[in-house]
């Protein structure tokens, strides 16, 4: 078995965005990470549904709530959360909110995000 000596570094400023405003940062073969940054308040028209991957967050700036089968929660800067892969949810931005997500298996290959 060949082991993977690949090292990656990214600049967020040069990142490639995606469809609802994340940036893509450093994407390895099994997890990968993007930043959401000041994203406006306000939710998403519609409740996420069946991701076929699972996500955990950082909060680093703004007010959120996290609406995820029934159940809801609050985020604020230093705030840690777990969306579990095929977890149906929901964001509601209360304040501009910033935040670093990272998705295994990566969101952004296959088309998954």
């Amino acid at each position: 078995m060949t082991r993977d000596t690949t090292i990656k570094k990214v600049q967020a400023a040069h990142s490639p965005v995606g469809a609802m405003g994340q940036k893509f940062l450093v994407a390895g073969k099994t997890m990968s990470m993007r930043l959401w940054e000041a994203v406006p308040e306000g939710e998403a028209a519609q409740p996420y549904a069946h991701r076929d991957y699972e996500t955990i967050g950082y909060a680093i700036k703004g007010k959120a709530r996290l609406e995820l089968e029934g159940q809801e929660i609050t985020l604020e800067p230093g705030d840690c959360w777990l969306v579990p892969a095929g977890a149906e949810h929901l964001y509601h931005i209360d304040e501009p909110f910033t935040a670093v997500e990272a998705t295994s298996p990566p969101a952004e290959i296959d088309n998954r995000d």
